[in-house]
């Protein structure tokens, strides 16, 4: 990952990057045209200044005012670009060959002495060298700082910031497909990751909205497919009894048992939807409390024996023999509609003559609870898909089970809730199913 700077330090980096760079060109332009490319150059005027001191030296001071010496002289400083002016012994020009360019202040003085007496001086001048490759690599730098700063602004902070102010519009007008390119200043990448994750977070939702209401309209069709089919039947057998098409006690007796079946099945309709509409919230609505298993799981089986015992199920409990030694903290009465359901549904499933056994144990840090019936069992390709909302077998169709297939999602959600979980698989090839379900004592 790259490393990301404050917009304040980017500003300090571009601010030295135009300060030093191009001074830093500067000098090492100006060396390399003094000592490599200008260096030929150097030495010729450096020789022609040897030459001159020489000449001037060794020639009596009495000639320097000769017009041919003169001439010779500012030949050869006019060759090399040298600037000479010589003086008398009373401070007077005799020769004055001084070319533009050239330094105000003498490179080099010369005093010419004879006989113990200052006869004349010389001064020797050296044309200030100026680098027009340094100052074009200077200046060239300079703008090509300026101009990388700019791209580089452009790329990681204005493009940036212009596609956020796209992807805005965007996610006002509903379009949620944006991409925001990656940024190195801190600031902008930060509220380029709370955009994207805006983003995210709305596509989440929408599919999961799109998710509800394709669920919500199964749900609304499958209750109106099942509320449909007792109410029917309830109809008209009450309009029988009402018109007294009974004929006798004993038929009307039997009407008024299917009448009493179908309110109960309606009952149990109802039930389970009262009961789906708070599934979203259970993790909010929870009521911890300190739960006695023991208690809890005889209870259940208590209230199930009768209602098994009328379908002609054996059902059987068996407990913990450490029951009164355990607690937990969980709701009681979520956890009782949770067990419940699956107590119920296996007594939905289980035919006549069948068994249901039902127990619990402690089993590490954990409450393991299990439903064992001796019904037809899961086809195996369904084992997956219990637990969804309105999933039912086959067998679920036939009235007399009735529900919409939510009991399992319910007690699957609660227990979850409970940070555990239910699990399903089938007893034998024979038939049966086995629940298991856990929830931890911490």
């Amino acid at each position: 990952m790259r490393p990301r700077l404050r917009i304040r330090q980017w500003m300090m980096i571009g601010m030295l990057i135009v300060m030093l760079l191009p001074r830093l060109l500067f000098e090492i332009s100006d060396l390399l045209d003094r000592y490599v490319i200008g260096s030929s150059l150097y030495e010729r005027q450096q020789s022609a200044l040897t030459a001159a001191i020489r000449t001037v030296s060794e020639t009596n001071a009495a000639r320097w005012a000769e017009p041919d010496w003169q001439a010779s002289l500012q030949s050869m400083a006019k060759l090399s670009g040298l600037g000479i002016i010589l003086l008398d012994d009373s401070g007077r020009e005799i020769l004055h060959a001084v070319p533009a360019g050239t330094e105000e202040a003498a490179n080099r003085q010369l005093s010419v002495i004879e006989h113990g007496e200052v006869r004349g001086q010389a001064l020797f001048f050296v044309p200030k060298r100026s680098s027009g490759l340094a100052t074009g690599c200077a200046i060239i730098t300079a703008i090509g700082a300026i101009l990388f700063i700019g791209w580089q602004m452009g790329r990681f902070v204005v493009k940036p910031l212009e596609a956020m102010s796209a992807a805005a519009r965007r996610i006002a007008d509903g379009d949620l497909d944006f991409h925001l390119p990656e940024s190195n200043v801190l600031e902008v990448a930060t509220v380029r990751s709370a955009l994207d994750a805006l983003g995210s977070s709305l596509r989440e939702s929408l599919t999961r909205q799109s998710e509800l209401e394709e669920e919500r309209r199964f749900f609304i069709s499958a209750i109106a497919h099942d509320l449909r089919t007792p109410l029917f039947t309830l109809r008209g057998f009450l309009t029988r009894l009402e018109k007294g098409m009974t004929g006798n006690q004993e038929k009307a007796a039997r009407y008024i048992s299917i009448c009493s079946n179908k309110a109960e099945q309606l009952e149990r309709l109802i039930s389970d939807l009262f009961s789906y509409t708070k599934l979203e919230s259970i993790e909010q609505t929870l009521r911890p409390e300190l739960v006695e298993p023991g208690r809890l799981f005889a209870e259940l089986a208590e209230e199930f024996r009768p209602i098994a015992r009328e379908k002609s199920i054996e059902l059987n409990y068996k407990e913990d023999v450490y029951k009164e030694d355990v607690t937990f903290i969980g709701d009681s009465h979520l956890l009782r509609r949770a067990v419940g359901n699956l107590i119920d549904n296996a007594v939905r499933h289980t035919p006549s003559g069948g068994n249901i056994m039902f127990g619990w144990r402690k089993e590490d840090d954990r409450i393991v609870f299990t439903i064992e019936d001796t019904g037809t069992g899961i086809v195996e390709q369904d084992l997956t898909l219990v637990f969804e909302p309105f999933y039912r077998g086959d067998k679920s169709r036939n009235p007399a089970y009735g529900g919409v297939g939510l009991g399992l999602t319910i007690a699957r959600r609660i227990v979850r809730a409970h940070k555990g979980e239910v699990t399903v698989q089938n007893r034998s090839l024979s038939g049966g199913a086995i629940f298991t379900g856990w929830v931890p004592l911490g």
